[in-house]
């Protein structure tokens, strides 16, 4: 892939995108805007949420390229890329026997999945096998390279998340027996997250190779693009855990399937942000999504804070228009960050702002 017809701006966004994250510059910001969008209007008005069936192939591929060809005259640090969303999570379990649920999410115009516990008993995880003759394997393949057709030059296609580690151990048993077994069957737990990292192997290289780089680049929901050939992690289960059980359990699995790609971003919680130390010298680790969660202070609300706890990694935060554009006027954003702008009013008010971000220079003081 060469050029992308649905990004004007194309060039200054990507070399603009390989600046925030190979030199990670503490001194400038950078930014993507959510505008209003008829292609969301249009799925609200069609879709219910909550659980539905597996889509129609053919109408998220429209979607998409709806979605995506709106934003082209935006002159943000964004790049087009559609997400494999109805394979988030659900794949993997569905890869063993699991029985994939599909939920709609009107609001984002996005069908997700997961599965409920696939065992009933540790006695069972012997029968695990990892088939690459599986329909659920082949609809995977199916749709990666209907996705990657429609892309054709306009728009790229997103990694998506791992589901490795207890991650894995939540779709075998739940969360709750994923926690007690820490405790009564550690031994079980390290073959699941064994056999968990062969098959996020093989999903992810299979992604790989069905999906081309852009620019040595791999296109990213989260910071729209990336340097290097990178995976998406999650470190959820350690959420509602010490910090300690974090070193113990979670970050060598990550670290190791990190080493095999060009390394990977990650995402935390409000109620996760006491990780941000550990998870900030994670090897490998090239940026953090701060996510927003009721009953927590909003990121960008505490990001001067949330910011002193993670070196210079590179951080996406959310924020709502008003908000941004007061500190940036008074010149309080803090770098080394890209912000998701939401609630922007329209293209033309976000290309208006976009100079006075490519010119602003955080205060280092502050």
């Amino acid at each position: 892939m060469n050029r992308l017809d649905y990004k004007s701006n194309y060039q200054s966004a990507l070399e603009r995108l390989e600046q925030f994250y190979n030199h990670r510059p503490q001194d400038r910001i950078y930014a993507c805007f959510d505008v209003p969008s008829p292609a969301r209007r249009d799925f609200r008005q069609t879709h219910s949420p909550g659980y539905c069936s597996y889509p129609d192939l053919s109408e998220r591929l429209e979607f998409w390229d709806q979605f995506l060809q709106e934003k082209k005259h935006l002159q943000d640090d964004s790049l087009p890329a559609a997400y494999l969303s109805e394979f988030d999570q659900g794949l993997y379990g569905g890869l063993v026997g699991g029985k994939v649920q599909f939920m709609c999410a009107p609001e984002t115009g996005w069908i997700s999945s997961m599965v409920p516990p696939i065992l009933e008993s540790w006695q069972q995880f012997g029968e695990l096998k990892i088939d690459k003759t599986h329909p659920w394997f082949n609809r995977y393949i199916h749709q990666l390279d209907a996705y990657v057709s429609k892309g054709d030059n306009k728009f790229g296609i997103s990694h998506f998340i791992l589901i490795d580690g207890l991650n894995f151990v939540f779709e075998l048993i739940g969360a709750t027996n994923t926690y007690l077994s820490l405790i009564e069957n550690p031994g079980l737990v390290k073959e699941a997250i064994g056999f968990a990292f062969e098959l996020n192997l093989l999903v992810q290289n299979t992604f790989f190779e069905h999906v081309p780089l852009l620019e040595q680049g791999t296109f990213s929901n989260m910071g729209q693009w990336i340097p290097g050939k990178i995976v998406s992690e999650s470190v959820d289960p350690f959420h509602m855990t010490s910090t300690d059980y974090f070193e113990a359990w979670g970050r060598e699995p990550i670290e190791r399937i990190f080493a095999r790609f060009d390394g990977g971003i990650l995402h935390i919680h409000g109620n996760g942000r006491h990780l941000l130390n550990a998870v900030s010298s994670i090897q490998g680790l090239k940026a953090i999504l701060l996510l927003n969660d009721t009953g927590y202070a909003q990121a960008f609300e505490v990001l001067d804070d949330l910011k002193s706890r993670c070196a210079d990694v590179p951080l996406v935060v959310e924020a709502d228009y008003s908000s941004f554009v007061r500190q940036l006027q008074n010149g309080r954003l803090p770098g080394g960050v890209l912000y998701h702008i939401r609630n922007v009013p329209d293209i033309e008010t976000a290309n208006l702002l976009m100079p006075k971000i490519i010119d602003y220079r955080a205060d280092m003081q502050t």
